[in-house]
């Protein structure tokens, strides 16, 4: 109910049983009228519809009031069911899709923690170490095995010339959702004569925010504009790259809060990460790790796009079916089995 950007106006189906507070608005569907699904994907569409009827001063809200009185074109329940199949089949899908996405983040980043934290790399039984680790191993601050950089402060964030009907990503802190691991999409974009206002960064590149979500380090999935609020690598020596930094800064983050300053929101800068000491391991193993991890990074990002793209084509049918332009009337659909499952609890409770 409350909020800007992109917090007001969302729809989301509770699966377990739950209490909130006025921040939400809760609809008590009667299943015998219409599938909680069907309505659902119906308030999912209309969420350009929704902001535009928030009310208020300075922070701008919905209210219950307004949204009992938004119309709701129902359709028989067995055509509600149908479309709600439909576009459920996809969630369906993205939904397992992010769950591989789990388990391969999971993988690589238990491959990192057994070689390089655990010591238990191969080969790791015949090695002489010394303080801790191997003896061939390098400790070397950061700045000394990468270039260091920060963004760009942007325009004006009120200055459509540069963000309308752009081609380049624009990436924010908010935009660090799609994965652990990629930042892929942003609902801005630049244009190309703005890009030299804000750091412009090629795919593959690692960044790391300087606020909020302090330390949280991530690929960049696509090429992208920064703000200042992200510090980004270039450059890497010798046989250091991004897969390997990204672990390493990654595993960094629970002692920035000591090195950060700030009262209200507390920062690190680009001097802080170049000053972190790290240990170097040899380039044979560093080889053996790139050739174990980079093959799952790539799937993880296949798997993203994936799930792009059948957010796409989901969102382009449920304009089509909640509007009753795509009929589903004559079509012989398979509930997924979630639905199977609640429709024969309704019949026999």
């Amino acid at each position: 109910m409350y909020g800007d950007g992109d917090t007001a106006g969302h729809a989301a189906i509770n699966k377990i049983d739950l209490a909130t507070n006025q921040a939400c608005c809760n609809l008590i569907i009667d299943f015998k009228k219409a599938d909680y699904r069907f309505i659902y994907f119906f308030l999912k569409g209309s969420y350009d519809h929704l902001i535009n009827l928030k009310l208020g001063g300075s922070q701008q809200n919905l209210n219950a009031a307004t949204i009992r009185n938004i119309d709701i074109p129902l359709p028989e329940k067995s055509i509600q069911q149908k479309i709600a199949a439909i576009l459920s089949a996809y969630d369906d899908l993205i939904e397992n899709n992010n769950r591989r996405i789990a388990i391969l983040e999971k993988m690589a980043e238990e491959i990192y923690k057994d070689w390089f934290v655990r010591m238990r790399f191969p080969g790791y039984e015949k090695a002489e170490f010394e303080k801790g680790i191997p003896k061939e191993w390098k400790i070397k601050k950061i700045g000394n095995i990468c270039f260091v950089g920060r963004g760009s402060s942007p325009r004006p964030i009120n200055d459509k010339a540069y963000f309308e009907n752009g081609s380049i990503p624009w990436i924010k802190i908010a935009d660090a959702t799609n994965s652990k691991m990629f930042i892929l999409d942003t609902k801005e974009c630049v244009n190309e004569f703005g890009a030299s206002f804000s750091r412009k960064l090629s795919a593959g590149g690692l960044i790391i925010a300087t606020s909020g979500t302090l330390g949280f380090c991530i690929f960049l999935g696509v090429e992208g504009c920064i703000h200042d609020g992200w510090i980004y690598t270039s450059n890497y020596k010798k046989n250091i790259r991004p897969a390997f930094l990204f672990y390493v800064i990654n595993d960094f983050r629970r002692h920035l809060n000591n090195l950060s300053y700030g009262a209200a929101i507390q920062n690190i800068n680009t001097n802080i990460i170049r000053n972190l000491s790290v240990f170097v391991p040899s380039e044979e193993l560093l080889d053996r790790f790139y050739i174990s991890v980079e093959p799952i990074h790539k799937l993880i990002l296949n798997k993203i796009l994936k799930s792009k793209t059948l957010k796409q084509t989901r969102d382009r049918l449920l304009t089509r079916l909640i509007s009753g332009k795509l009929t589903v009337a004559d079509l012989d659909i398979r509930f997924p089995r979630s639905m199977k499952e609640e429709s024969d609890a309704e019949l026999h409770p």
